[in-house]
């Protein structure tokens, strides 16, 4: 696919970057929020990361992307001197690892919304009304039983506790936690599978060799990712939160214009051999 690279979509690309940067705080904010209510007991590394999962994320996809951009169309082939592709080696290397922690903390956040213990105690959110029970909305939001909303979160007669906060949930609550949870370590999952992919890209063009068998094998396999990633960005839409969904459409966005970037330089170089 190929886009009009002129003033204003480069300005439109940059606003895509600027605002994921913005998502940084956001999902900061609301990973704080969640850590708070699980660390009542204590804070401990294995609750940073995987409270922090979503912050951490996101940011060392930020330094990716803009690590992407960076060999992809901003700098010319004068500017890759050995110590610049080492630095960039080193940051790649980092942010990757980073992920992959964030994917980890993905997976044990999808395992812990599974560790389930049943509160036959509890039949009705109104009878713990001010004992400091907390409510769970959905995975990383938490809400005080109060006696002013107890009957508006939940008017199920059957609940249960999850192990890591001890937060309280009627059995369809819990059903779309895990359901969350799971989208968020498939999106996680996939989004790596098209960063090992990219890396793969750039190598071969940097030696000329995207071509036949890579280039078309390449295609296929972002055409069946991209599509994945768009059908979980609908679905936090549809029962997630929209913050979410906006990011995950913006990051879409953000890596077509990657994909934009190594398309123009395969066919500037393709080109000048011609």
């Amino acid at each position: 696919m190929r886009f009009r690279t002129g003033l204003l979509f480069q300005l439109f690309k940059y606003t895509v970057y600027s605002l994921l940067t913005l998502n940084i705080v956001l999902f900061f904010l609301e990973d704080h929020a969640a850590v708070l209510v699980k660390s009542m007991e204590g804070l401990t590394p294995a609750l940073i990361l995987e409270g922090y999962a979503t912050s951490i994320d996101t940011a060392a996809w930020v330094i990716l992307l803009l690590v992407f951009e960076l060999e992809t169309y901003i700098l010319d082939d004068r500017h890759f001197t050995r110590t610049v592709n080492r630095l960039l080696t080193a940051i790649r290397v980092v942010c990757l690892a980073f992920i992959v922690f964030a994917f980890y903390g993905y997976s044990q956040t999808m395992l812990s919304a599974y560790q389930l213990k049943p509160a036959p105690a509890v039949t009705d959110l109104c009878s713990v009304a001010g004992t400091g029970d907390l409510y769970a909305i959905d995975e990383s939001e938490y809400a005080v039983i109060t006696s002013e909303n107890c009957a508006a979160l939940s008017e199920e007669e059957s609940f249960q506790r999850f192990a890591d906060s001890d937060a309280l949930a009627d059995n369809i609550v819990a059903v779309h936690i895990q359901r969350l949870a799971w989208a968020d370590v498939v999106n996680a999952g996939v989004w790596i599978l098209i960063v090992i992919l990219l890396e793969i890209d750039v190598r071969l063009q940097e030696r000329n060799r995207y071509e036949g068998v890579a280039f078309r094998t390449s295609m296929a396999l972002k055409a069946v990712f991209y599509p994945a990633l768009f059908i979980v960005a609908v679905y936090w839409g549809i029962k997630g939160d929209f913050i979410d969904f906006w990011d995950a459409f913006l990051w879409l966005v953000a890596f077509l214009f990657i994909e934009n970037n190594i398309l123009e330089w395969r066919e500037e170089e393709r080109a000048a051999s011609a």
